[in-house]
């Protein structure tokens, strides 16, 4: 029986994982609700505390210095905004055909991101996996 429970709340947890990331987008407090909402469905109240403090970290990894330092650099790059009818996600790859900028050191992230703009919105990116990792605002 209790295997049967724990398989039951680790299927829900997969499922319910992509919504998580998704309102990971909308920055921090939306990161720490869904990753508290997971984590209660996996590991109950401390899985909700744990799973909150995950979803915060997913949801902003630019500090707000960094985020204005990001997006400084590129309004001032001028790139054209690339028009896509899907949804930017963060946790998600972009499409290969979504053209990515390095951003350079002299900008001082402790990681090495590359952007693009897509519907007018500045998005980071992890330039080995062409991952979402956040929507600057």
């Amino acid at each position: 029986m209790r295997n049967r429970v724990l398989r039951s709340a680790a299927t829900l947890a997969v499922l319910t994982l992509p919504l998580a990331l998704a309102a990971c987008q909308s920055g921090t407090t939306a990161g720490a609700a869904g990753g508290a909402v997971t984590g209660a469905i996996v590991g109950g109240p401390i899985g909700a505390a744990v799973g909150g403090v995950a979803g915060a970290a997913v949801g902003t990894v630019l500090s707000a210095d960094e985020s204005t330092r990001v997006r400084t650099y590129t309004v001032a790059q001028r790139r054209p905004s690339m028009r896509m009818s899907e949804e930017v996600v963060v946790g998600q790859p972009l499409p290969s055909r979504v053209r990515l900028y390095d951003v350079p050191s002299s900008v001082g992230l402790q990681n090495p991101y590359s952007y693009t703009i897509v519907n007018d919105q500045t998005v980071l990116v992890d330039p080995r996996t062409r991952t979402v990792v956040q929507v600057i605002e």
